[in-house]
């Protein structure tokens, strides 16, 4: 006879749903601060084959000319730029721990 321990599946999907929460939510927060300290992330475009839709060189120029201008226009201070630079690089330190987390806690069973 097969038994289940209801209560395990539940403290590991509470787990995964607190986890998964905290990742999105600092990573995004990250984002959005590194956006206003003024460096915004411009991805190169990839090449891929079938119906993904590719960004053109021109188009790629265009993004990086709008995140510059942009950064120009930013009523924020130098310090208040770096301190959201900071910030965003804390928040991205809480996800890169969350995630460090969950793989020791896969390695070692706890």
């Amino acid at each position: 006879m097969i038994v289940i321990n209801w209560f395990a599946f539940v403290q590991v999907f509470a787990a995964a749903l607190l986890a998964s929460t905290i990742v999105v939510t600092f990573y995004s927060v990250g984002l959005r601060l590194l956006v206003r300290a003024g460096r915004s992330p411009v991805v190169a475009p990839a090449e891929f084959t079938d119906a993904i839709t590719v960004i053109s060189e021109k188009e790629a120029r265009r993004a990086e000319k709008a995140a510059a201008k942009a950064a120009k226009k930013s009523p924020l201070t130098d310090g208040q730029k770096r301190l959201s630079q900071y910030a965003a690089y804390g928040c991205f330190a809480v996800c890169g721990a969350a995630v460090l987390g969950g793989i020791l806690l896969i390695f070692f069973n706890h």
